[in-house]
């Protein structure tokens, strides 16, 4: 979906992230939750996790994406970002979607977690046995 033909919307999710991504043409800032990448995914690898599809569509610093992101931990919302990010620029260019399908960015990771059942410590693992 395109709101005009300068800024293109996508969503991304992974685990219980949801990331919301708005990208339009400029000079490739990424904020996320208003605040700076490097303020807000202070460790390198999630960075680097969430920019990877930029670097295989070979998009770098020609886009900026404004991100909002709810729900899971650090990992699974970088992770949201980039399903995010491929979903938005396979809408803006058709022709970037095989590179990104390729590298596996643009499959939702449909694993969760499993529910806590009751009687057990948590989904599969039962309390300790004592024998007296």
């Amino acid at each position: 979906m395109s709101d005009n033909a300068e800024r293109w919307y996508a969503t991304g999710r992974r685990k219980r992230a949801v990331a919301r991504v708005w990208m339009s043409p400029g000079s490739g800032k990424v904020t996320v939750n208003d605040k700076d990448e490097e303020i807000y995914f202070s460790r390198a690898i999630l960075r680097m996790i969430m920019r990877q599809p930029l670097e295989v569509a070979e998009a770098e610093g020609k886009y900026d994406f404004v991100i909002n992101v709810v729900g899971g931990g650090c990992s699974a919302q970088a992770e949201a970002c980039r399903f995010g990010i491929s979903r938005a620029l396979t809408r803006a260019e058709i022709d970037r979607r095989s590179p990104l399908k390729k590298a596996g960015f643009l499959t939702r990771d449909a694993r969760e977690v499993e529910r806590k059942k009751y009687g057990k410590r948590g989904a599969r693992r039962s309390f300790q046995f004592s024998k007296r």
